[in-house]
């Protein structure tokens, strides 16, 4: 499974910005897919996660009032709606595929290239 994610770019502090994360194969659709960043000199942290069916939503607590992840199984494609963002958004966003929808980086086997998402204050 080849994971796809897009959507980043430059915006300023207050904005929004839709990620995308399309898979290669159908079979991602089976599966929990969950979103992940890693800002400039610290670690991957966890960001959101959907089950399968659209379920089992999980939010990172700083970000479960701006972020709002989805999935078109149709579309083998998952999407990050980031509202209100903030400085401290900037990161490179990765998508993964996993059995389920956690929040943990060891849940999730196969990973996309990661997008840049910056935030100018």
């Amino acid at each position: 499974v080849q994971l796809q994610a897009c959507g980043g770019g430059l915006v300023q502090a207050g904005g929004s910005l839709r990620l995308s994360c399309t898979a290669s194969k159908r079979t991602a659709s089976n599966n929990a897919v969950g979103w992940f960043r890693q800002p400039p000199g610290k670690e991957r942290e966890f960001v959101a996660a959907i089950g399968w069916n659209g379920g089992n939503t999980l939010y990172a607590d700083s970000m479960k009032d701006r972020f709002t992840i989805s999935r078109d199984n149709a579309k083998n494609t998952v999407y990050l709606q980031m509202n209100s963002l903030k400085f401290e958004d900037t990161a490179v966003y990765y998508c993964a595929v996993g059995l389920r929808s956690v929040p943990s980086f060891d849940g999730y086997i196969y990973w996309g290239q990661g997008t840049l998402v910056t935030v100018s204050s």
